[in-house]
């Protein structure tokens, strides 16, 4: 359902549309390396009900203590509600690609090293379970802009490929992704007009540079009205949100500035 009971005045302004919460059980089927660090996993299950219309959209993926069997527990007021010592480690994840018809999911897990979702991504098998739930809302833009900027890091891979593949023919897109190396960067088939670049790491820490913004301040924009989507490391995105509002010339909002993470800090998620 769509919050407001009529449509907004503005055309260009983000409608958020609410879904029913539900947990699935699902199995994963495949698992594919897209590069050395991004693991593809298709997990199967029911999917009836499904629904993601949103490029940056997330499901929860839980992540259930050594010895706890994957449960799905009731939905109360304030969430899915867990028995005492089975409550699972939560981090949320993009619906990359989905078929519900024929009850499959595709998620993509940066490999990283550590925490309960890349260790669990690092040794999951076919076989092997996953509970998920949502997603619960989504958050879409309409095409009514001249223009749309993308920019992160790797963890908002999965959202900016998959927005840059949803855009349709004559979409004009920028897009500015940091990854550790050139084995990390992605290509995607699209009919939008994209101009894409990556930045490297080459081995600095995630979250410890300034690439990212100093290859959109570098950068000529278009003429006319953007969206900017910016996602990843937490002080990375209030930057660049800054640096656009401020410096060039977008309305506030229509950027939105996504803290997947934050360096240094376990779990930490914001939005701006």
């Amino acid at each position: 359902m769509i919050d407001a009971a009529a449509e907004p005045l503005d055309p260009r302004a983000p409608q958020r549309v609410r879904h029913q919460t539900r947990m699935r059980l699902l199995t994963v089927e495949t698992v594919t390396d897209i590069t050395p660090l991004m693991r593809r996993f298709r997990l199967s299950g029911d999917l009836a009900g499904f629904a993601s219309p949103a490029h940056a959209d997330h499901i929860k993926a839980f992540f259930f203590p050594e010895g706890v069997a994957p449960l799905l527990p009731p939905i109360g007021p304030n969430g899915a509600e867990f028995p005492p010592g089975t409550r699972p480690q939560m981090r949320d994840y993009t619906p990359r690609y989905w078929n519900v018809a024929e009850g499959w999911i595709e998620l993509d897990f940066v490999l990283h090293g550590d925490g309960p979702a890349s260790g669990w991504a690092a040794g999951a098998q076919p076989g092997d379970t996953l509970v998920i739930g949502g997603p619960r809302g989504s958050l879409v833009i309409p095409m009514a802009f001249d223009w749309y900027l993308l920019a992160g890091d790797e963890t908002a891979l999965p959202a900016i490929g998959r927005r840059i593949e949803e855009l349709p023919a004559g979409a004009k897109v920028i897009a500015v992704i940091e990854v550790d190396n050139a084995a990390e960067e992605q290509r995607f088939e699209t009919a939008a007009d994209l101009t894409l670049t990556y930045v490297h790491r080459n081995g600095a820490p995630v979250g410890t540079t300034g690439l990212v913004l100093e290859a959109i301040a570098a950068t000529a924009f278009p003429d006319g009205v953007a969206y900017g989507y910016i996602a990843g490391e937490v002080n990375m995105a209030k930057a660049v949100r800054a640096h656009l509002t401020e410096a060039r010339g977008f309305a506030s909002e229509y950027v939105k500035a996504a803290g997947y993470w934050r360096l240094g800090v376990a779990d930490a998620q914001e939005d701006h």
